[in-house]
Formats: C-alpha cells, sequence, structure tokens
C-alpha cells in the first residue's frame, strides 16, 4: 500500500467537517437510512452528544479539530476492520486518518444494510 502523502493528509484535516456531513447523510438516505442513525454513529465513535455534535457543525470546525475535541473516542472503535476505498484500515499508520476512516467505514456499513447493533459494534 502506497503510504498518503503529507499534501494529502494535510487536505484532508483542513477539510470542514460540516462540508462533509450532509454527503454522509446523503449517503445514508440513498439507501432508506436515517439522519438520526448517521448522528447515532457519530456520538457512538467520538462522544459527543447530539448538541455537541450540532455545535461542531455550527462552528465549520476542520476534521483535525472535530476528533481533537472529540469529548471521549470510544474504544471499541478497534474492533472496526475491513477496507474503506480500497486501504485496509489496519495497515493506516497515521492516528488521525484512521480515525477519519473508522467515521468513513461505519457509515459504509450503514449505507450497506447493516443493523445498528453490528455497525455500534454490539453483537
Amino acid at each position: 500500500m502506497k503510504p498518503t502523502s503529507e499534501a494529502t493528509l494535510k487536505r484532508v484535516y483542513s477539510m470542514i467537517f460540516a462540508s462533509v456531513y450532509p454527503m454522509y447523510v446523503a449517503k445514508a438516505e440513498r439507501k432508506g437510512r436515517t439522519k438520526a442513525e448517521v448522528d447515532e454513529i457519530i456520538r457512538w465513535l467520538t462522544g459527543y452528544t447530539q448538541k455537541g455534535l450540532e455545535k461542531q457543525i455550527k462552528k465549520q470546525v476542520t476534521f483535525k479539530a472535530f476528533f481533537a475535541e472529540a469529548p471521549k473516542m470510544n474504544p471499541s472503535r478497534f474492533l472496526i476492520t475491513g477496507s474503506i476505498c480500497g486501504v485496509k484500515l489496519e495497515e493506516i499508520k497515521d492516528p488521525l486518518m484512521k480515525e477519519i476512516r473508522y467515521l468513513d467505514k461505519l457509515i459504509d456499513e450503514l449505507s450497506k444494510g447493516k443493523v445498528m447493533e453490528w455497525v455500534l459494534r454490539k453483537n
């Protein structure tokens, strides 16, 4: 696997979370899932409350700030395995990119019809 370049990492980290969030919701809704489920996934992963999540979206924080300010990253996130965009999660070395890809993977699983208990690693 080719490592992600510093320029790419910098570009991704500086993306505004609020600009990507509607894409997560749209992806889920296209597959018959809901915004509430997307929010539940984000809250599960990051420890934000609904109010805290909405505040971060309103503040237009970057991905870097969104994850840096997360109240409590879920320790069960390490149970998330597999590939996203052709890259195995286990092979991602950069810690922040790994957190972003965990979120991508959870949204992907939701969109593929997995039940929430599975997505949130409750089974």
